[in-house]
């Protein structure tokens, strides 16, 4: 519990945290990965790196955020729960540690000194809040650990598994199934989570640890993911051009704060654009056996971007409470309207209105941050209230 002296001396601070600005998470990142440099094998280095030198990382700016918002709610910090919860299902990918707490917390506050010299009293304000916050943290990391651990089929830190499958789905998508090495069950997860995966490569610099939505219904022998090749993906162009059927990789048990939650009678929409259907994809095929309307919604560019388009159509003609609809942003002269897609250009809601105006639908969405404020945007105008939006983004810890 934290003192009101020290609730006190955080709040009045952090404006002069805020006011540093970048400068504060560019040399606690700095700090941090010269004195632990087996940190790099732990955190995203492509995240690391700005547009220019002066303009933060993705990774610096979610750090940056995070401070800021932790700072200006510590008398509150019922509001931040969903935040520490997208956070915490996160780290459990990464196989954070408590000692890892500890490192991040003495870097952060060295940085605090370093470029502000605030005084002791603000410095020891500062450890007991960032103390607080990491066993907030820590506590319920362990919560998840211990949970994954318990489930029939699950496991904690790294389990190997063998590449059972790898199959192209669009020009830039390609899936690849993983099937245990142990020959054991696999946990269950809720559709829409993701899977963490470990690559340790002569090729590559540092250990890479990513996530990646796990793209079909749970089932009790394999995991399947759907990547799209990213230009500088450091990890996609691995997966697309070194994994083949027989290789071996480790895998870290599903996770993620995002996913299926309605009961059997609740209508659903599913809004995807690009690889954003990949989760969608998991949920779509649980509800083939859903009492009430489902809707698929898609965008991409064109049917050489279009993955999964067969399978989708089929599930859609099976089952008649599904209906599925795409959008094509730039159709080829092969693509064929009304065979291949719906509509050009880019999703506008209102043109199927009275197919969505279920008051009691939920729409969960995933894809750009741009594409979901788009849908977020058109949503709240037809009246969706905000409990039923449920959304993914790319990106560390991004929001609408």
């Amino acid at each position: 519990m934290l003192t009101q002296k020290t609730i006190d001396i955080v709040k009045s601070t952090a404006p002069v945290i805020a006011t540093a600005g970048p400068a504060v998470t560019q040399h606690f990142y700095q700090r941090m990965f010269q004195h632990n440099p087996e940190l790099k094998d732990v955190f995203n280095m492509s995240h690391q790196q700005g547009p220019d030198k002066n303009t933060p990382s993705s990774q610096q700016q979610a750090l940056f955020n995070a401070i800021c918002a932790y700072a200006n709610n510590i008398d509150n910090l019922a509001v931040l729960l969903p935040a520490v919860e997208k956070i915490a299902q996160k780290h459990t990918s990464f196989l954070i540690t408590a000692d890892q707490y500890q490192i991040v917390g003495h870097h952060l506050l060295a940085t605090i000194d370093e470029l502000l010299a605030p005084g002791q009293e603000v410095l020891d304000a500062w450890e007991e809040a960032y103390g607080v916050l990491a066993n907030v943290f820590i506590n319920r990391e362990q919560e998840i650990y211990q949970a994954s651990d318990d489930k029939i089929g699950g496991w904690r830190g790294t389990r190997e598994f063998v590449v059972t499958s790898k199959q192209p789905n669009s020009e830039l998508i390609t899936s690849f199934t993983f099937t245990p090495t142990d020959g054991d069950q696999v946990a269950t997860y809720k559709p829409g989570q993701y899977l963490g995966i470990y690559i340790n490569a002569q090729e590559l610099a540092n250990q890479e640890i990513r996530q990646y939505s796990l793209s079909s219904a749970p089932n009790s022998d394999h995991y399947r993911i759907s990547v799209k090749r990213e230009a500088q993906g450091t990890v996609s162009n691995y997966l697309h051009d070194k994994i083949n059927v027989g290789d071996k990789i480790k895998l870290v048990a599903p996770a993620g704060d995002f996913f299926l939650n309605v009961n059997p009678q609740t209508p659903v929409t599913l809004i995807s654009a690009g690889v954003g259907l990949t989760p969608m994809l998991a949920m779509l095929e649980t509800l083939t056996q859903h009492q009430a309307v489902v809707n698929w919604l898609h965008a991409t560019e064109n049917g050489q971007q279009h993955a999964y388009k067969d399978h989708v159509k089929a599930l859609a003609n099976h089952h008649s409470h599904i209906a599925a609809l795409t959008w094509y942003n730039a159709p080829t002269s092969d693509d064929r309207q009304a065979e291949d897609y719906d509509y050009q250009g880019l999703i506008e809601l209102d043109e199927i209105a009275a197919q969505i105006s279920d008051p009691e639908m939920h729409f969960y969405c995933c894809g750009p941050v741009g594409f979901m404020q788009f849908i977020a945007k058109q949503l709240i105008e037809l009246g969706v209230t905000s409990d039923r939006i449920h959304y993914e983004c790319f990106g560390p810890h991004k929001v609408l």
